[in-house]
């Protein structure tokens, strides 16, 4: 069972990461970036890997999405 909930989770990954990718407009690959690092948080539990579990959850999903969305509010694009 765990096997294929990881599976989906690792599918949805994938198209998450060819969103950010794939995607025209720069403020929807931002709130894509989110998605995938819960996608990975989510994973890495259950994995039984906690460490980098809560990097990710701060580091990539909490600090660079504000970072990401500061820097686009500055610009004009």
């Amino acid at each position: 069972m765990i096997d294929i909930i990881l599976n989906m989770l690792m599918i949805f990954l994938i198209i998450t990461a060819f969103f950010m990718v794939f995607t025209k407009d720069i403020s929807t690959s931002v709130i894509a970036l989110p998605i995938f690092g819960a996608i990975l948080v989510v994973i890495f539990v259950i994995l039984q890997a906690p460490g980098p579990a809560m990097a990710e959850a701060v580091i990539a999903a909490g600090l660079t999405t504000v970072f990401f969305v500061i820097t686009i509010n500055h610009t004009e694009y």
